[in-house]
C-alpha cells in the first residue's frame, strides 16, 4: 500500500490510477505471453493502532501531548536536574501511575482489536487451484484467486461472482454489517462464463478500490481458443463485498477482485470518532486558571525570599554561611531555580490524577448503560451498546435532537393498505366480500360505489407483481420455513377467501425493502401472486387461477436520485411492456398530465393520513424503441468511465410518455412509544428536527401523531410548492417568505425563557417549521453569494424560534449539512443524531452524539454510532436519568478535584511566610505522593459512578429537571468560584487553626515541643478528614461501596501514618515521620484541634442543610441550580 502510495505521488504507475486489470485464476491469456502477476496488497485487515514495537513510544507520544501530563513530565524533569525540596518521585510516582492505567486501558483495547483482526484473517477459505480445492488462511487469499464459499459463510474479500449452485444463476446475500440493510440482495453470475471453471481464461479490468458500495464498474474479456474475446459488463449486481453473508444458495464461487484494506468494507471503515465533550473543555479552561494560581504563587514567593534576604543578616545568618560555590552563583539564575523550587513545591495544586479518575469513572460508568435491563428488548435480543465512552456527560447537555423518521420514529414494518385504479379507491377490508377481492369504499364523489375498468385493475395488478426486485423463498425440509427471521411470510388468502395451497403458504419473499414485499403481498391479497423468477422468466398466478410468464429483459434499478425503478418485460404474445413506480414527484412529470390530476387527489390524501405513496405507471414499447433502449443500456453498462451518468440518461430516454394506472399506500407504523418519547423530549427543553427522505404530507402527518406539531401549531412552510405560489422567481419568493416567517416567528414572539421550547401557557403561538431538500439547497448555495450567509442566519434564527422543525426530501449529505450548520451556530449547543439506517451515518457522524438504533435497517448506523439503543423510547431514559446522573456526577468531580488540591495546597503556601521563604515543605513526601493516589481518590471515583442525586423514577416523571443543569450549569464560573472560595476558606482555616494551637508551647505531658513535622501531620490529618467527609455530606444515594471507600480510605490514612513512621525505612536517608504520628496523637490538644477544626470546616455545609427547607409540594424533588452551591441539586430525601 505505502508502494501504491508513493507511486501515486510521485506520479509513477499512471495506468494503475484508474483501472486495474485481473488475470482470473492467474491464468494468462495467451500462450505465448509471459504472465507476469501484478502486484497488490494482501487480504490481511489491519484496524489496531499498535505493534508490538511500536506501543510504547507512540502510546506515550499521543499521552504526552496532553497538557496536563506533559507539564508535569517537566515538573519531574526539573526536581531531577535542579535542587529541589521535594523528591522527584512526589510527582513522578502520580504521573507514573497515570501514564501506565491509561497505557494498560489503550493496550487493551488494542488487543481487543488485534484479536478481532485476527478471528478475520485466520478464517479458513477454500481456493479453487486448477483442479484442487485448497483450505487457506483468509489473509493469504490474493487478487485473482477463486474462491469457495457456503451457504451462511460471509465472504471473505469482494469478489466477482462466476457461478452458482442456483439454476437460475443467482445468488442472496445479506449485507447487513455493511450497509445497515437486512434484507436479501440478489446477484447475477457474469453471462456466458463456463461452468468448468478450471478451463476459464478471463481477466477482468475494473476500476480501482474506491468506498461506495453500490458503485462498482468493470468488464470481463473471456478469451476461446484464438476467436475474439466476448466482453461483459460487471457491475455492482456482479460485485459480492467482504462482510456479507451467503443466504439461501449452497455455494458459489467468485474471482478475488479487492482484497484486504482495498475491500469496501475496509474503506468505509472509520475508527472511532475523536469527539471532545464540554466537560473536558471546562477542565481545561479551569486548568488555565490554576496554572496562573500556581505561577503567581511562586512569583510572590520568590520576589519576597529576595525582599527579605536584602535586609541586612538576614542572607547569611552566622549559623548558615555560605559557601563560596553559592557565593559565585549569578544572581538572576539562583532568582529562577528558585521560582522552578517554588513551582515544584506547590505543583499539587495541579490535579494529575483528575485524569485519570475521569477516564475511569467515563469507562466504568458506561457499563451502566450496557448493564440497564430497561434497554434490553426481547425482539431481537439484545441491549444497548457503547461504542464511545468519553461522551457519557454530554448525554445530559443535548440540546438539539436530529432523527430520521423511517424506521426511527417508525417501524420500518409495511403494511399494504390500498390502492387506488384510474382514479377508483380499492380499500382491502375483507376478501370474501367481493368475487374479485376488491372492496371499493370512498372514490371520488361522482363515482362513488364504481370501478376501474377490469382491464384496468388487471393491468395494475400485474405492475405490482412485475416492478420489484422481490424473490420467493422456497419452503426447506418438511415444508417448515426454518429462515433467519429476515423473511417474510405470505398472507396465504386466496381470490375468494379460502386458504391457498400449502406451497404457496410456506412460501417466504425475499426483498431488499420491505416496501416491496408490502406492495407483492398486496397484489396476492386481491388475487394476484407472484409465484418466482426462474431463469429470467417471471411467472404469476391471476386470479383466474391461469399462471402467467413474462421474460424480464432488463432490470431499470431504484435509486435515490431518479426515485423510481423500471423492468422491461416481454409478454408471450410478443408484447414488450415498461412498467415503473416510484415517488410521485419523479412519475408524474413522465406520465400524460391529463392522468395525474385523478390520481393525485388520492396520492395527497393518502400522504396526509401518514401513508407511503408510490405511483405506478406503464408503456408498451414498440419494436424499433425496445432495440434501441436495449442497446443503450448494453452500450452504458459496458462503459469503465461515468457508466453511472450513461445509464441514467438511457433510463431517463426511456421512461417518457407513459400511462399512469394508479397508486398505493403502505402505512409504517409508529413505534412504540415514539409520541410519550419526542413529548418528554420538548418538556426537557430539547429541540427535535426530523430529517427525512420522505415526502412532506407523509413526514407531516407522522409529526402530528409523535405530538412534535400540536393542532394549535401554526407551521411556516418554505418548500418548492410555496415558492411557486406566487407566481415570481423562485430566489425572490424565498427572500420574501424568509423575511415574513422571521418577522412573525422572530420578532413579534414574546421573549422566550432560556431553556424552555414548548409554550405550556394558551397566550403565545407555538410554531412549526417545514422546509425540503430542493429549498434547503436554494437557501444554504444561493445564486448570488451576497445571500448565503443572510440567508442562513435567517432561516436559523426561524429555526431557533420553531418548537418542531421538519426537513423532507432530503440526501444524507444534506442531512449532515443541517446538523452542522445548527452545530456551528450562536452558543455552540450541543446536538444529538439518531437513526437506524446507512443513510443516517452522515449525520450520526456530524453531530456531538450520535445514537444508533438496532433497527430492520441493519447495523452500519449503529457501527458508526456513539451509543446504540433497540428501540427508539430508550432514548428518553438514556437523556432524561442517564445523561443528567452522569453530568451531575462528572460536573461533582471536576469541582471537588479542583477543591480539594487548593484546600491541600494553600497550607503550604502560608507556611513559606513562616520558614523565611525557604521552600521547607511542610508535609512529608509521602504524604504528598499518597493524597491523590490513595487518601482521596477512591471516595470520589465511587461517588462519580453510583450517585443519584434525584432517584431514576422522578427524572423520568418530571422531564424539566434536564433543564436546570443545561448549557453546562454546574461547570460555569459561578459553581467554580463557589468551590474556589471553599477551598480558599478550608485551607486559611486548617493552617491557623493549627497555628493558634502552636501559640501554646507546651502541648505534651513531659513539657516537650511539638516540631514543624508534627505541624504539618496535624494539618494534613485535618486535611484528609475534612475533604472525604465534605463527599460524605454531598452523597445522597448511600450503598455498601460508598461506605466502604469512605471510611475505607480514613481508616487506611491512619493505618499508613502508624505504619510509615513506626518502622526505620533501611531505604530513606533521613526519616522525618518517625514515630510522628503516634506521638502526636498522645496529645489531648492535638486531638481536640483535630476535631474542632473539622467541625469548623464543615459547620456551613451542615448549616445550610440542616436550616434550607423546600418550598412547594415538588420542592424535594425539582434541582435548582444556584451559582453558590449546586448542592440544592440534591433535594432528594
Amino acid at each position: 500500500m505505502l508502494r501504491r502510495r508513493l507511486n501515486r505521488l510521485l506520479g509513477g504507475d499512471e495506468r494503475r490510477v484508474d483501472s486495474r486489470t485481473i488475470y482470473v485464476g492467474h491464468r494468462s491469456c495467451s500462450a505465448n505471453e509471459v504472465f507476469i502477476p501484478p502486484k497488490f496488497c494482501d487480504n490481511r485487515i489491519v484496524s489496531s493502532k499498535y505493534t508490538v514495537w511500536n506501543f510504547l513510544p507512540k502510546n506515550l507520544f499521543e499521552q504526552f501531548r496532553r497538557i496536563a501530563n506533559f507539564y508535569f513530565l517537566i515538573i519531574f524533569l526539573v526536581q531531577v536536574i535542579v535542587d529541589t525540596p521535594t523528591s522527584p518521585v512526589t510527582s513522578g510516582l502520580p504521573l507514573f501511575f497515570v501514564i501506565t492505567v491509561t497505557a494498560i486501558k489503550q493496550g487493551y483495547e488494542d488487543w481487543l482489536r488485534h484479536k478481532a483482526d485476527n478471528e478475520v484473517n485466520k478464517y479458513q477459505v477454500t481456493v479453487l487451484e486448477g483442479d484442487r480445492r485448497i483450505q487457506k488462511e483468509s489473509e493469504k487469499i490474493k487478487v485473482g484467486d477463486v474462491v469457495e464459499v457456503k451457504e451462511d459463510e460471509t465472504f471473505p474479500c469482494d469478489l466477482i461472482l462466476l457461478k452458482s449452485s442456483r439454476d437460475d444463476d443467482t445468488c442472496f446475500v445479506t449485507t447487513a454489517s455493511l450497509d445497515g440493510e437486512s434484507n436479501h440482495k440478489t446477484h447475477y453470475t457474469v453471462p456466458d462464463t463456463e461452468n468448468d471453471l478450471e478451463s476459464l481464461n478471463a481477466t477482468i479490468e475494473c476500476e480501482q478500490p474506491q468506498p461506495d458500495l453500490y458503485k462498482f464498474v468493470g468488464r470481463m474479456h473471456i478469451y476461446r481458443n484464438d476467436q475474439e474475446p466476448a466482453v461483459r459488463s460487471l457491475g455492482p449486481e456482479n460485485l459480492l463485498l467482504k462482510g456479507a453473508t451467503l443466504k439461501n444458495t449452497q455455494k458459489i464461487c467468485g474471482v478475488a477482485v479487492y482484497t484486504g484494506m482495498e475491500t469496501k468494507m475496509a474503506l468505509n471503515y472509520q475508527g472511532k470518532s475523536q469527539k471532545r465533550s464540554a466537560v473536558e473543555k471546562s477542565i481545561n479552561a479551569f486548568l488555565l486558571v490554576y496554572l496562573s494560581i500556581l505561577v503567581s504563587k511562586a512569583l510572590v514567593c520568590t520576589t519576597l525570599k529576595y525582599v527579605w534576604q536584602s535586609k541586612p543578616g538576614q542572607d547569611e545568618p552566622w549559623y548558615n554561611e555560605k559557601t563560596q560555590r553559592e557565593k559565585d552563583t549569578n544572581l538572576y539564575l539562583k532568582m529562577f531555580t528558585d521560582f522552578l523550587s517554588f513551582m515544584v513545591l506547590f505543583n499539587f495544586i495541579i490535579p494529575v490524577s483528575m485524569y485519570v479518575t475521569v477516564e475511569m469513572q467515563k469507562f466504568l460508568g458506561s457499563f451502566f448503560i450496557t448493564w440497564d435491563k430497561d434497554f434490553f428488548d426481547p425482539e431481537i435480543k439484545e441491549g444497548a451498546l457503547v461504542n464511545t465512552s468519553d461522551l457519557n456527560e454530554e448525554l445530559g447537555q443535548v440540546e438539539y435532537v436530529f432523527t430520521d423518521k423511517t424506521g426511527t420514529l417508525t417501524q420500518n414494518n409495511m403494511e399494504f393498505i390500498e390502492c387506488c385504479i384510474d382514479g377508483f379507491q380499492y380499500k382491502y377490508r375483507d376478501a370474501s366480500s367481493e368475487l374479485d377481492g376488491f372492496c371499493v369504499t370512498d372514490g371520488p364523489v361522482s363515482k362513488l360505489q364504481q370501478k376501474a375498468g377490469r382491464e384496468k385493475e388487471e393491468l395494475f395488478l400485474r405492475a405490482l407483481c412485475l416492478c420489484h426486485t422481490v424473490q420467493v423463498k422456497e419452503p426447506t425440509g418438511q415444508g417448515q420455513d426454518q429462515g433467519d427471521g429476515l423473511t417474510d411470510q405470505l398472507d396465504g388468502v386466496g381470490m375468494d377467501g379460502e386458504v391457498l395451497h400449502s406451497p404457496l403458504e410456506q412460501r417466504g419473499f425475499i426483498a431488499s425493502s420491505p416496501d416491496e414485499v408490502a406492495l407483492v403481498k398486496g397484489a396476492m391479497r386481491y388475487g394476484f401472486t407472484f409465484l418466482g423468477l426462474e431463469s429470467k422468466t417471471m411467472k404469476i398466478l391471476n386470479w383466474n387461477n391461469d399462471i402467467e410468464m413474462y421474460e424480464l429483459l432488463h432490470v431499470l434499478n431504484f435509486d435515490p436520485v431518479r426515485r423510481r425503478m423500471s423492468v422491461i418485460v416481454r409478454s408471450k404474445s410478443g408484447d414488450t411492456l415498461l412498467f415503473c413506480k416510484g415517488a410521485d414527484s419523479s412519475i408524474f412529470p413522465r406520465v400524460r398530465q391529463e392522468e395525474v390530476e385523478r390520481i393525485r387527489v388520492h396520492v395527497e390524501r393518502n400522504a396526509t393520513e401518514g401513508y407511503r405513496t408510490l405511483c405506478v405507471a406503464y408503456k408498451s414499447l414498440s419494436e424499433e424503441e425496445y432495440t434501441q433502449a436495449d442497446a443503450g443500456l448494453r452500450e452504458a453498462r459496458l462503459a469503465l468511465q461515468d457508466r453511472e451518468e450513461k445509464l441514467m440518461a438511457v433510463y431517463n430516454q426511456v421512461e417518457t410518455g407513459m400511462s399512469l394506472i394508479g397508486a398505493t399506500a403502505v402505512e409504517d407504523r409508529l413505534q412504540d412509544e415514539a409520541a410519550e418519547t419526542m413529548e418528554a423530549l420538548q418538556g426537557a427543553g430539547i429541540k427535535v428536527w426530523v430529517l427525512t427522505g420522505d415526502k412532506m404530507e407523509t413526514a407531516k402527518s407522522t409529526c402530528y401523531a409523535c405530538r412534535l406539531f400540536q393542532r394549535n401549531t401554526e407551521l411556516l412552510e418554505l418548500t418548492v410548492r410555496t415558492l411557486e405560489d406566487g407566481g415570481r422567481r423562485r430566489e425572490e419568493r424565498l427572500h420574501e417568505l424568509l423575511v415574513e416567517y422571521h418577522k412573525k416567528a422572530v420578532q413579534d414572539a414574546p421573549p422566550v425563557k432560556a431553556g424552555v421550547t414548548r409554550s405550556w401557557s394558551s397566550t403565545s403561538q407555538d410554531y412549526g417549521f417545514i422546509i425540503d431538500g430542493a429549498t434547503l439547497s436554494m437557501v444554504l448555495n444561493p445564486s448570488s453569494e451576497s445571500n448565503s450567509s443572510r440567508y442562513k442566519n435567517l432561516f436559523l434564527q426561524i429555526c431557533q424560534n420553531c418548537t418542531s422543525v421538519l426537513c423532507c426530501r432530503m440526501a444524507p449529505l444534506q442531512k449532515a449539512q443541517i446538523v452542522k450548520m445548527v452545530k456551528n451556530s450562536k452558543g455552540s449547543p450541543i446536538t444529538l443524531s439518531i437513526g437506524d439506517g446507512a443513510n443516517d451515518v452522515s449525520m450520526i457522524l456530524e453531530a456531538h452524539v450520535g445514537i444508533g438504533i438496532k433497527g430492520k435497517e441493519g447495523r452500519q448506523a449503529v457501527r458508526n454510532s456513539d451509543y446504540a439503543i433497540p428501540k427508539l423510547k430508550h432514548l428518553k431514559k438514556l437523556l432524561l436519568a442517564h445523561g443528567h446522573l452522569y453530568y451531575v456526577r462528572i460536573a461533582h468531580l471536576v469541582q471537588y478535584f479542583f477543591y480539594k488540591n487548593l484546600c491541600f495546597i494553600l497550607p503550604q503556601f502560608l507556611y513559606q511566610f513562616f520558614c523565611g521563604y525557604s521552600q521547607q515543605p511542610l508535609y512529608d513526601a509521602a504524604y504528598l505522593t499518597m493524597y491523590n493516589i490513595c487518601f482521596t481518590s477512591m471516595p470520589i471515583l465511587a461517588y462519580s459512578l453510583l450517585e443519584q442525586h434525584i432517584c431514576i423514577e422522578v427524572l423520568l416523571d418530571n422531564a424539566t429537571l434536564y433543564r436546570e443543569i443545561a448549557k453546562n450549569a454546574m461547570l460555569r464560573w459561578g459553581p467554580f468560584l463557589y468551590w474556589t472560595l471553599l477551598g480558599l476558606f478550608h485551607g486559611l482555616l486548617f493552617f491557623f487553626g493549627v497555628r493558634y494551637l502552636f501559640s501554646n508551647p507546651a502541648l505534651q505531658d513531659n513539657g516537650q515541643v511539638f516540631g514543624n513535622w508534627s505541624y504539618g501531620t496535624i494539618v494534613f490529618t485535618v486535611l484528609v478528614f475534612t475533604v472525604t467527609l465534605k463527599l460524605a455530606l454531598d452523597t445522597r444515594h448511600w450503598t455498601w461501596i460508598n461506605h466502604f471507600v469512605i471510611w475505607g480510605s480514613l481508616a487506611f490514612y491512619v493505618f499508613f501514618s502508624f505504619f510509615w513512621g513506626g518502622i526505620i525505612w533501611p531505604f530513606l536517608r533521613q526519616q522525618r515521620l518517625y514515630f510522628v504520628f503516634a506521638n502526636m496523637l498522645s496529645s489531648v490538644s492535638a486531638w481536640l484541634v483535630i476535631i474542632l477544626l473539622i467541625l469548623l470546616s464543615l459547620l456551613p455545609e451542615i448549616l445550610l442543610v440542616v436550616f434550607r427547607k423546600p418550598r412547594g409540594p415538588h420542592a424535594r424533588q425539582i434541582a435548582a441550580v444556584t451559582p453558590l452551591s449546586y448542592k440544592h441539586l440534591k433535594e432528594r430525601e
